[in-house]
């Protein structure tokens, strides 16, 4: 049996469902192995029997998943069920994602998230060359601080998404949009930042209530 760090679940949790081999996000689907078997045993030989592809597998009825020593009736109603859901979402058309061309539309697509909030939260929407909001990344919660909103922490997610541009908008709880001298050296420092990394800051919105302040407009960027 692999060591509690190597298994599955805890590699899926320290690296990502994307680090997984198709046997290790099985082993998980199944949950355990038989008579003392390790269940990536039991999910290698379940894969195996459909070729070696998930497409296969996924084809196959649930009596036929069964045939496989160590799967029994739920857990073949577990994978029945993923790879229904699998489907399902293949078929799922796409929302049409937001294009930011003002601060009015930053405010719309963040404000009703943002307005009513008792905490400060701070978030980066990851942009394309088009200006279509590829990703909404919630950085931090809590009072805006400098050493919390590491230029890290912002671009890693920027960058993962291909993103062409970004924009950053934090709430105000007081209702007061007025940026403070944290504000400033929070957006100084990401923009800095982002013209290292060739990534701009197109502008960082403050949201208040009913009102906001766009760092773009007022010349503060």
């Amino acid at each position: 049996m692999a060591p509690p760090p190597d298994r599955p679940r805890e590699r899926l949790w320290r690296l990502g469902a994307g680090a997984l081999t198709a046997p290790e996000l099985l082993a998980i689907l199944l949950g355990t192995g038989q008579g003392g078997e390790d269940v990536l045993r039991v999910a290698g030989r379940l894969l195996d029997s459909a070729g070696g592809t998930l497409r296969r597998l996924a084809a196959r009825p649930p009596a036929e998943l069964q045939r496989t020593a160590g799967v029994g009736p739920a857990k073949a109603a577990r994978l029945v069920a993923a790879f229904e859901l699998a489907a399902r979402l293949d078929r799922e058309v796409r929302p049409t994602a937001p294009r930011i061309a003002s601060p009015a539309d930053v405010v719309r697509v963040m404000a009703p998230r943002l307005r009513d909030l008792s905490v400060e939260e701070f978030h980066l929407l990851a942009l394309d060359t088009r200006s279509r909001v590829l990703r909404d990344v919630l950085v931090t919660r809590g009072l805006l601080d400098a050493s919390l909103v590491h230029p890290r922490e912002v671009f890693r997610p920027a960058i993962a998404e291909a993103a062409a541009g970004i924009i950053l908008v934090h709430n105000h709880p007081s209702g007061d949009p007025t940026p403070s001298a944290e504000d400033r050296a929070v957006t100084r420092q990401l923009v800095a930042a982002g013209q290292l990394l060739d990534l701009p800051v197109h502008d960082h919105v403050i949201v208040a209530g009913d009102r906001h302040v766009s760092f773009a407009t007022a010349g503060l960027l």
